[in-house]
């Protein structure tokens, strides 16, 4: 564990004395959020949203690619210089993961630059952007089942329960869902990131309980630079995510949940990012399919912005609600 701890000093210090150059390097190359009318997936503008979110023109999106260069290269050293035993079809899970959703997520921040303009690959439209993710979630389920040997779930109360090859939907589908539910979280100051870091905290646990000393560095040193990118996220943010963040991070937390193989223990330690997407995924069946809002504006963080709430105050409070999440999801991973 002292290693560990020693690898998540080491990862923040590093990512720390590089945020400020790269923050500028943003600023330079004009990758910053520009001023537009966003629109939702039916293609409706969203006053609302834009009515909160307009003061935030200028300010600088991008720092996934930062963490994921870091911490990408941090693991390498790791497995390699401090000889961690490892799982090799495992590190290619994790990083697959993590690399390649956040090239995913790169390719349509692109669109952001140039608003209303698509060109190739760059500038996603939603529907391509969903089914490229589901191409990069099977392959890593597929890789899960077959070479990991991954085929089952832990339910309390039932045990360990075999899906056969049932596991590889069901993986891509946990995949899918945690990169989306980041994605829509990452709409406030601090907000998913906080969460973020939350959910790091309780799987290194796990994964020390469960001497997978692979996984447990990599997640340390994820903490360590998602903690330095954190000080700078805080309101009013420095810098942002941008897709190539959420993407590769929503999705990472997927694949660290199910190397635990400890699923309801996960539901529970990503609880508000599940809130949020279930916010979002209400409201958008319920206007396709009975033409109508259940809610005045979703997710859950924009409609108590509507309701008067102040964007730090909502932060705060979902980091605590995240804190008792990860504490429940730890006594569901750990009770005999």
């Amino acid at each position: 564990m002292a290693q560990l701890l020693g690898l998540t000093l080491l990862s923040f210090f590093i990512t720390g004395i590089l945020l400020i150059p790269f923050i500028d390097f943003l600023y330079k190359i004009k990758l910053r959020r520009q001023k537009q009318k966003t629109k939702d997936l039916f293609n409706k503008s969203t006053p609302i949203f834009d009515k909160f979110n307009n003061w935030k023109v200028g300010t600088p999106f991008g720092g996934g690619i930062l963490i994921i260069a870091v911490a990408s290269m941090l693991t390498l050293w790791a497995y390699g210089i401090l000889k961690i035993s490892v799982k090799p079809w495992e590190v290619f899970v994790i990083l697959f993961t993590f690399v390649g959703f956040g090239l995913l997520g790169l390719l349509d921040d692109a669109k952001k630059l140039n608003p209303g303009k698509e060109f190739f690959f760059f500038g996603l439209r939603f529907r391509h952007k969903f089914i490229l993710q589901w191409v990069l979630a099977f392959i890593v389920a597929a890789v899960l089942y077959r070479q990991l040997g991954y085929t089952f779930i832990f339910i309390r109360g039932v045990g360990l329960t075999s899906m056969g090859f049932l596991y590889i939907p069901f993986a891509a589908f946990v995949i899918v869902s945690f990169a989306n539910a980041f994605n829509i979280a990452d709409g406030l100051d601090g907000l998913a990131t906080g969460l973020f870091l939350i959910s790091l905290v309780a799987f290194l646990a796990i994964s020390a309980n469960q001497l997978d000393n692979s996984l447990g560095a990599f997640i340390a040193i994820l903490m360590g630079s998602v903690a330095a990118f954190l000080y700078f996220n805080i309101y009013k943010a420095r810098i942002w995510l941008g897709d190539v963040g959420s993407l590769s991070l929503g999705a990472t937390l997927g694949v660290i949940g199910l190397l635990t193989g400890k699923i309801i223990a996960v539901a529970f330690i990503g609880g508000v990012f599940i809130i949020e997407i279930g916010s979002s995924l209400i409201q958008i069946l319920s206007r396709k399919f009975f033409g109508k809002k259940v809610f005045p504006v979703a997710p859950l963080h924009l409609y108590l912005l509507r309701k008067g709430w102040d964007e730090p105050k909502i932060v705060m409070r979902a980091w605590l609600a995240g804190f008792f999440f990860a504490i429940l999801g730890l006594y569901i991973a750990f009770i005999k």
